[in-house]
This record gives structure tokens, C-alpha cells and sequence, in this order.
């Protein structure tokens, strides 16, 4: 069984980081966006000894290096690699959605 965390629906994905990750990530490389980066997420990541593979993120005046454009290539790269992925079994099981404004 895969670990869950119920929130509220405005709580951002990135504050129930540390409760999705078990010891079986201990090791393991962490790809996500820059929603998941800052100095509180990479405690985080090193309580629960993972491998940081988040996309880094540049800020008004201070734009990200060659290098870090580079690496977040990389990153994004193989992020994509798993959400295709995903997105061709939920597409080949019938998932469906719905699209609604405003409350359901």
C-alpha cells in the first residue's frame, strides 16, 4: 500500500512532503517542480535522506546560472519521462475526469 495524507483542498502539495516520504525513498532521487524547493523542503529531504532532484527555480534578480539551467534540463527531462507515462496508462484504463466552474 502506497502512503496518503488528506488535506485540505487549498493546502499545497509541497507541505505534506515529509508525511509521503518512507524509509523505502530513503536513497532514492526526489523529481519534482520548483513548488517543492526552498530551505524548509530541503531539511526535509535530508531527514528523510533523498536524493534532491527538484527543478530549481530563479527569482527576479537573480536568474539561474548555465549550469543550473542545464541540470534543470535534465531534471525536467526524465519528470516528463514519468508523467507520459503515466498519462498513457490513466488514458489507456478509460480515466475520465470532469471539468466544472465553481463548486461541484
Amino acid at each position: 500500500m502506497l502512503p496518503c495524507t488528506i488535506t485540505y483542498g487549498a493546502t499545497s502539495w509541497s507541505q505534506a512532503t515529509e508525511e509521503l516520504l518512507t524509509e523505502k525513498d530513503e536513497g532514492q532521487p526526489l523529481y519534482a517542480d520548483s513548488t517543492y524547493t526552498g530551505e524548509e523542503q530541503e531539511k526535509v529531504y535530508k531527514k528523510k535522506k533523498v536524493i534532491n532532484k527538484v527543478i530549481e527555480k530563479g527569482y527576479r534578480n537573480k536568474s539561474l546560472s548555465e549550469k543550473q539551467k542545464a541540470s534543470n534540463k535534465e531534471k525536467s527531462s526524465t519528470q516528463a519521462q514519468v508523467e507520459h507515462l503515466f498519462g498513457f496508462v490513466e488514458n489507456s484504463m478509460n480515466g475520465s475526469f470532469v471539468r466544472t466552474i465553481g463548486l461541484a
